[in-house]
């Protein structure tokens, strides 16, 4: 303690008088001992390694205890007065510690602070191997009788100092007086004045940005009345840990705000401790959530928050269960970020000086103001490394971040990149593909503000059905939408969903949609008849749930709040129920031949090496090929090029085409292969020019 604080001038000042007592309590020993010359002693601590130890003039005589205490207490009371309590005193406020406990505190940490005592106490406890002092030792100390019930109580669990987990009771086993007393060492750091939380805890800590909500006005107003807990139930609009948060700092206090999805499950319970406690030694309230993942494995894994001394606000999407704490909760819904409040939001977040709405670049992300904070930090990362300064696409890109995962053993995740150009559909296909993106871009202002959703239930979500033969462009399309929203595409994998098992196959949904609801991005079914398929008629119990599949589909689907993106290659195959929950529905035609001509052109780029007299129109003419089949043929084609050293011709181009029919199961006739037909039959080689006809 070299550090000169009015803090630690103030924890030396107790520390004199608690080796006062040691020193008192040493002198009777020798006075008492009746063995003075006992040859044994030295198997503990002989006297002159004790008198060794206390070397030196004394720092308080005992006579002075008295009115050094008196002094201490009174310089804590002037420093209340001035603003700026010690940090014993707030300590022992903030745990209602009463003198006795603190006096019980500092014995129990001086060998923490001093390691002479650990000696010393050896030695007054007959025992080299204690070095840290009993209940009984402490009694003695501090002038109390074993048989002294008040001191007893206060090192009982009941009692502040050991609920509150400031000092720990050792040797269960052993008879109360011998059991042993330690201090933790995040106690004895926060009174020498260090507030660095534990790493393990560190990692949990959310960072909490200052945001209007309106739900956080009720969370201070039920803790101004008294609540010490306060239960906020959330949903996947709103924002449970930042109503939380901005909740007790509207009622006057600073939060510490811990995700418990980052909880290890076998460490839960320590950490929860831990994060009691340390909120106490903040005289910080509480926020810990969501906790459902939490109390769903442990209905009672969260009773350790009875023991916070300061208020605590657990978040949750469930109702609230009695099983969970004994005290009943005042309960708040959380609120969720509307417009006026996210445009303040990223004010506060953002540098001072970016040069761009960061409110209107993620328009299309439900992002909660954590989450929005780490966007902006994974955007200004991501900038400084790529030498700019943080944009657009670099804030759209930190708030893809956020997703965590959350999806990636239940879908395929695509980062799209293409856009509208590289689309080649009729113009009544684009049109609606475009409203699609406009009801995303719009669905705010149509259902918040002109309140155009009703009173329904149902789900803000926007649910489309793309119908065609493959290769049609549907796939694309939904890639498509998504980058013009700047979301992830998350193609969801049919082999994770479908389970053969009753009931299973509705887990995997619900647990599909469940966590979709905190992804920012877009739900894609390809083959969607698989799930979405039409009811049967009853016959056997196979009929009855499957049907019952469908239904629960139907009504999971109409709660969705994101957007949903169905894919069939037939659309009869679909449920009739289905229709009316699809906002957007679009038939995918095979092309016509000015599509399917352009479609040649897309897919033989300029970076390819293509020979002069390519034959387009033919190919465009004569074969009625879907995209995706155009894409397989010229990939087969460019191929073929790089082996034979040459530019891409028409005859690489016919040979693939050939190939792609048989794989579709079609016939290569004359009609179609007109003057290539001997080539793709191998009936002879082309003579001269081999693109030319023969």
């Amino acid at each position: 303690m070299d550090n000169a604080t009015p803090d630690l001038d103030h924890l030396r000042g107790w520390l004199a008088v608690t080796e006062a007592r040691v020193r008192h309590a040493i002198a009777a020993r020798w006075a008492d001992d009746p063995t003075p010359d006992d040859p044994v002693r030295g198997l503990y601590i002989s006297e002159a390694d004790v008198e060794r130890l206390l070397a030196g003039p004394a720092p308080l005589a005992v006579a002075d205890v008295a009115e050094r205490v008196a002094q201490l207490e009174a310089d804590a009371q002037q420093a209340v007065e001035d603003g700026v309590p010690f940090r014993l005193t707030t300590l022992a406020a903030t745990f209602g510690l009463a003198r006795l406990d603190l006096e019980i505190l500092l014995i129990t940490l001086l060998p923490d602070l001093d390691s002479r005592f650990e000696r010393l106490f050896g030695y007054l406890q007959d025992d080299v191997t204690r070095r840290r002092a009993s209940i009984g030792l402490v009694l003695e100390l501090l002038g109390r009788g074993p048989l002294d019930g008040q001191a007893r109580a206060r090192l009982t669990p009941e009692a502040p100092l050991v609920n509150a987990m400031l000092i720990e009771v050792g040797d269960g086993g052993r008879p109360l007086l011998t059991r042993s007393l330690r201090v933790d060492d995040r106690v004895s750091a926060h009174l020498l004045g260090d507030d660095q939380l534990p790493e393990r805890l560190a990692r949990l800590l959310v960072d909490i940005p200052s945001v209007p909500l309106t739900g956080a006005a009720e969370v201070a107003r039920a803790l101004r009345a008294g609540s010490r807990t306060v239960y906020v139930q959330q949903d996947a609009r709103s924002a449970g840990l930042a109503t939380a948060a901005c909740g007790i700092r509207e009622a006057g206090g600073s939060a510490l705000v811990i995700d418990a999805e980052r909880l290890p499950g076998d460490e839960s319970p320590e950490l929860l401790r831990s994060a009691v406690r340390e909120a106490g030694l903040r005289n910080s309230g509480l926020v810990i959530g969501p906790i459902d993942a939490l109390v769903e494995e442990d209905p009672a894994g969260i009773e350790v928050l009875s023991k916070a001394v300061t208020p605590v606000v657990v978040v949750g999407s469930a109702g609230w269960d009695p099983a969970w704490l004994a005290e009943v909760p005042a309960t708040v819904p959380a609120a969720s970020v509307d417009p006026a409040a996210r445009v303040q939001l990223w004010r506060n977040v953002t540098a001072a000086d970016v040069g761009f709405d960061a409110a209107e670049a993620t328009a299309q992300f439900r992002l909660r103001p954590e989450q929005a904070l780490r966007a902006w930090q994974a955007a200004a990362n991501h900038a400084t490394a790529q030498g700019t300064q943080v944009g657009p696409d670099d804030l759209r890109l930190g708030a893809r971040l956020q997703n965590a995962g959350r999806l990636d053993h239940l879908a395929r995740r695509i980062s799209p990149s293409a856009g509208f150009a590289d689309l080649v559909l009729p113009t009544r296909v684009m049109s609606l593909l475009r409203e699609i993106v406009e009801r995303a871009r719009h669905r705010e202002q149509v259902l918040d503000e002109w309140h155009m959703g009703g009173r329904s239930e149902k789900g803000r979500g926007i649910t489309s059905l793309f119908a065609g033969e493959s290769g049609t462009g549907k796939t694309l399309s939904a890639e498509v939408i998504a980058t013009e929203l700047g979301l992830d595409l998350y193609v969801i994998d049919l082999s994770t969903v479908v389970d053969k098992y009753i009931g299973e196959t509705e887990k995997n949904l619900e647990r599909i949609f469940s966590r979709a609801e905190d992804v920012n991005g877009i739900l894609f079914f390809d083959e969607a008849d698989a799930l979405f398929g039409k009811r049967s008629e009853v016959s056997d119990a196979r009929d009855r749930y499957a049907n019952l599949e469908i239904a629960y589909l139907l009504q999971r689907m109409e709660r969705f709040d994101g957007i949903t993106i169905l894919a069939s290659n037939l659309r009869a195959n679909l449920d009739e129920a289905f229709t009316r929950r699809i906002d957007v529905l679009i038939d995918f035609p095979s092309p016509e031949e000015e599509d399917r001509r352009r479609l040649w052109e897309l897919h033989l780029p300029a970076t390819l090496m293509r020979d002069d007299q390519l034959d387009l129109d033919y190919l465009a003419k004569a074969f009625e090929l879907a995209g995706g089949d155009i894409r397989n043929v010229t990939l087969a084609a460019a191929y073929a090029a790089a082996v034979d050293g040459t530019a891409v011709g028409t005859h690489h181009l016919i040979r693939a085409t050939a190939r792609e029919y048989r794989k579709l199961g079609r016939l290569v006739t004359e009609s179609e292969f007109g003057p290539y037909y001997d080539l793709v039959t191998n009936k002879s080689e082309p003579e001269g020019d081999p693109d030319g006809p023969r």
